[in-house]
């Protein structure tokens, strides 16, 4: 775990009761383990659960994998942000949050019951400023649900997706990619990067990259503009369908203290 995540907990770790437990339950029904990011969603799902009055872990020196929360009614497991869904959908973790845009591209079988006020950004369709906005519109026209932000950049002579035999996409996301560009009729060559998907226009790899963006700021660093918004993200509580029935009570519980605070 890194530092500032470990901070994060420490700073926010508390002793206290459990009172979305019912004290007949059983040890089973009474025990949750819970999925969190590693990365930049750490320290507002852990913020976000101390607002929400839920117990975190406080052995924060220890190299355990899972840390028991003060009280003992739930257990953190700090994960890679793509493995969340897993842990939930095959029941090794209760309850989990990771980013919505992680859940369409894992497209796992789980409960998402709650949008969390965090963790917004989009995912973008980008390219090379040097690609005009109506060469781009002519191959990747969409449907109204998807945002109509484009912002603009200059108009230049190049040549059209739609006239491409195969445009070549780097992405992380090559799930949703491919439904993108199929939906509109474009055989797109999907290359599948993990990470610095950027650096593809860049050494002449890809034409057009799919990447997640906040600020946009990485984006013109590097030459390249937003096209189209594929999908707006936050972060978003996942449970797991089988403790949603053998453990109601308690994940209703934190449902509805998570819920007080995004209405």
């Amino acid at each position: 775990m890194s530092q500032p995540e470990t901070a994060a907990i420490g700073d926010a770790a508390e002793t206290m009761e459990a009172p979305w437990l019912s004290a007949g339950q059983s040890p089973t029904e009474r025990s949750l383990l819970f999925a969190l990011p590693k990365g930049r969603l750490a320290r507002d799902s852990l913020t976000f659960l101390k607002r929400a009055g839920l117990p975190l872990p406080t052995d924060t020196a220890s190299r355990k994998l899972v840390l028991p929360a003060a009280d003992g009614s739930i257990g953190f497991v700090m994960a890679k942000p793509r493995d969340v869904p897993t842990y939930v959908e095959h029941g090794a973790a209760d309850l989990g949050i990771c980013g919505l845009d992680v859940v369409r591209e894992t497209d796992r079988a789980v409960y998402e019951p709650l949008l969390l006020p965090f963790g917004h950004c989009r995912l973008c369709l980008a390219g090379p400023t040097d690609r005009s906005p109506a060469q781009v519109d002519q191959s990747v026209d969409r449907p109204e649900s998807v945002s109509d932000a484009a912002p603009p950049f200059p108009e230049v002579t190049g040549m059209p997706l739609r006239y491409m035999s195969q445009p070549r996409i780097a992405t992380e996301f090559p799930r949703l990619t491919r439904q993108f560009f199929a939906a509109r009729g474009v055989n797109a060559e999907i290359i599948a990067l993990g990470g610095s998907v950027e650096l593809g226009p860049i050494l002449g790899l890809a034409d057009l990259i799919v990447d997640i963006v906040q600020t946009g700021e990485t984006l013109r660093l590097n030459g390249l503009v937003e096209i189209r918004t594929i999908l707006q993200s936050q972060a978003v509580l996942l449970v797991n369908r089988t403790s949603y029935q053998l453990k109601a009570t308690a994940i209703n519980g934190i449902i509805e203290r998570m819920r007080r605070l995004t209405s």
